[in-house]
């Protein structure tokens, strides 16, 4: 009787301990945005914490709400004995670089042989679920497929996956059992790696892998209707706890990343369960509750309505802010955090003339800038271009904001968060400033991440609670810290690397079965 087949049986008890590795690779790959994910992004720690390998790695993410500490901690009380690997995330972009892939599959791979002489029992890795590399559109199901291929057919390997997974057939095929977060902004990533260790008890209670049922839809649904604060997710997503219990199953949904121009691009629901048909029942309920493509239609007004709105929204001064996110230049989603389309808006319809200093905007990404407001210290005056333009699907985004800029605050770009998203997660965005240009507070920073925690405006001495406008670079992460202090949330199309519609991309290789648009 072996300890992968009975790991918890009474006559197991005087065994080692389950022997499990653990790493991590995340990056959400948008193939139209403009800026590559290369080795050094996976070492910058801007919007994740850096390139970790080894016992360093525990240390660093445990207290982070991410999967791998959650599946760590079910490990810890389950009496299991842990070998860390590496863990490498990067902020979203185009491509991962053929180096930066091989460089964090050398090392993964290299700890699997260390652990396989010294004995392992099981693989756990942590994925994001949508990164395409230079050279291998599938990259977790190459990753997947290479630690398959040093550890045999027997050895489990479970996953946690980001609900914006792109999940291919190969993830399927190579893991014994994945699973995905049910939230968007995603605030139980540790409660997902927890899934992913009852994953692995059941697949080793089993002694062989759980049946699985799998839907694709043949659909894009956009980014802005996937929010689990608002209908339809909300609902579909808050049933899915008593689908598993009622199927003796264990689904997940993951509503896709679509702005990966590869083949197996889109949303896929799926069912683990003991049997074939607790697995095919469970996920046929559900997709009658998510299949139907006309509930995830919506609307999204550009930047100058989205701006003309918020102003008739603002009718006291007491009021909570109205929040406006600028969606297509989200550094979540592949933007790089340096479009002007939103701010634009804000100086050209006077936001800051009729609310002077409780206007507030940001993240912007530019180094220069920040550099110069540095030099110029608080208090002094930077005439000068901020933001940048780029190329995006509908041509050129707006040009930089010219003027004079008041340098309000300084920071060196160093904090932790605090909001429900990332709670813990260490912040290095560099040189950081607070700039204002007629009445509006722009938080400019040095590296690349998604305004999702009041504490990043904070950094640079904006009160979001005191402002009566806010725009955010993020397109739903930003609903979890700012939709419980805000009157009203706001999105809008901009002209940014981040199409709102994915009916607005050029897309080449996506499957000839699958619609841009429900």
């Amino acid at each position: 009787m072996s300890l992968i087949e009975h790991p918890t049986s009474p006559l197991t008890m005087n065994l080692p301990p389950l022997r499990v590795l653990v790493a991590g690779f995340q990056h959400e790959t948008n193939t139209f945005a403009p800026s590559l994910a290369d080795w050094a992004a996976f070492n910058r720690g801007d919007g994740f914490p850096p390139y970790q390998r080894g016992e360093a790695m525990l240390r660093k993410l445990r207290p982070i709400n991410i999967p791998i500490a959650g599946f760590v901690g079910v490990a810890e009380t389950s009496g299991w004995q842990i070998t860390p690997s590496i863990w490498a995330g990067a902020s979203p972009s185009s491509y991962v670089t053929e180096d930066a892939f091989e460089r964090i599959s050398t090392d993964l791979l290299d700890d699997v042989r260390a652990a396989l002489a010294q004995g392992l029992d099981a693989v756990y890795l942590d994925l994001h679920g949508a990164a395409v590399a230079q050279h291998v559109s599938d990259a977790e199901g190459e990753l997947l497929a290479r630690v398959r291929a040093l550890v045999g057919p027997d050895r489990p390997i479970v996953a946690s996956l980001d609900l914006h997974a792109n999940v291919t057939a190969r993830m399927f095929e190579q893991a014994d059992a994945l699973v995905s977060y049910r939230t968007y902004p995603h605030i139980d990533m540790a409660d997902t790696g927890a899934l992913a260790a009852e994953l692995l008890k059941r697949r080793l209670r089993l002694g062989h892998r759980q049946a699985v049922a799998v839907h694709r839809f043949p659909f894009l649904i956009s980014l802005n209707a996937q929010s689990t604060w608002t209908e339809p997710a909300r609902g579909i997503y808050s049933h899915i706890p008593g689908l598993d219990d009622t199927h003796h199953a264990v689904l997940s949904f993951c509503m896709g990343f679509p702005a990966a121009d590869f083949e197996e691009c889109g949303p896929v629901l799926w069912a683990y369960a003991d049997t074939e048909a607790h697995a095919r029942s469970a996920a046929d309920a559900l997709l009658g509750q998510a299949g139907q493509a006309p509930i995830w239609r919506c609307d999204i007004p550009t930047a100058h309505d989205a701006v003309a709105r918020a102003l008739q929204l603002v009718t006291s001064p007491d009021q909570a802010p109205v929040v406006i996110a600028d969606s297509e230049d989200n550094p979540g989603a592949g933007g790089d955090s340096n479009t002007t389309g939103l701010l634009r808006e804000f100086v050209a319809q006077g936001l800051g003339k009729r609310f002077p200093h409780r206007v507030a905007f940001g993240l912007l990404f530019d180094p220069e800038a920040a550099a110069a407001a540095h030099a110029a210290g608080v208090g002094g005056v930077i005439e000068r271009g901020i933001g940048c333009s780029v190329p995006t699907h509908a041509g050129m985004s707006p040009a930089p904001l010219q003027g004079r800029f008041t340098v309000r605050a300084l920071s060196d770009g160093r904090t932790v968060l605090t909001g429900p998203m990332m709670t813990g997660a260490p912040v290095n965005l560099g040189p950081s400033a607070c700039l204002e240009i007629d009445g509006v507070l722009i938080a400019v920073v040095s590296g690349k991440a998604q305004l999702l925690d009041r504490v990043l405006l904070a950094m640079v001495g904006i009160d979001a609670n005191a402002m009566q406008v806010i725009g955010v670079k993020s397109s739903n992460h930003f609903r979890a810290d700012f939709t419980p202090m805000s009157s009203h949330v706001l999105v809008c199309k901009s002209i940014a690397p981040m199409a709102a519609d994915p009916g607005d991309l050029p897309w080449k290789h996506l499957s000839p079965h699958t619609r841009t648009r429900p």
